[in-house]
């Protein structure tokens, strides 16, 4: 959801309110509000009060990496730990749940080392290009790269 609510945010020149959001998005304001408390605490957005405000975007949509959203959504689990709660004394569990436990570290390992290369512009260049695509070209064509060139 939160990098959803960023590419929204990405999109407007001035601040957005959490009902705006949540009706582009089918959530309620208040899960709104929550996810962007974590992204506010981090330095990511930030809200202003009365007429006309919302939230914003802080940075620049290049220094804004994956990375640090995910640090400032409070690093979520990425890969499920395998859990041998059927028969903990089982040795044949045991050693699966270790060999596949070795396989999830690497993984959520190699996730996080992907999240520190790609940012906020390149999903935003991604989006903006499968728009265009939609539109038939119909609209100005920019060289913006598509989510294969992110090589997820």
């Amino acid at each position: 959801m939160s990098l959803h609510v960023l590419l929204h945010l990405s999109g407007h020149p001035t601040p957005v309110t959490s009902e705006t959001l949540s009706k582009h998005m089918g959530a309620n304001p208040v899960v709104i509000r929550r996810t962007m408390a974590g992204l506010r605490k981090a330095g990511l957005v930030s809200s202003s009060k009365g007429h006309g405000g919302g939230w914003s975007i802080s940075r620049d949509l290049k220094e804004i990496s994956l990375l640090d959203i995910y640090r400032a959504l409070d690093e979520p689990i990425l890969v499920q730990q395998h859990r041998g709660i059927e028969m903990p004394e089982c040795l044949v569990e045991q050693t699966v749940g270790r060999a596949l436990n070795a396989i999830y570290q690497v993984a959520e390992a190699l996730i996080i080392k992907r999240f520190e290369k790609i940012n906020l512009s390149d999903l935003s260049a991604a989006f903006h290009a499968r728009l265009i695509e939609r539109s038939g070209g119909r609209r100005k064509r920019r060289s913006r790269p598509s989510l294969a060139m992110l090589k997820l």
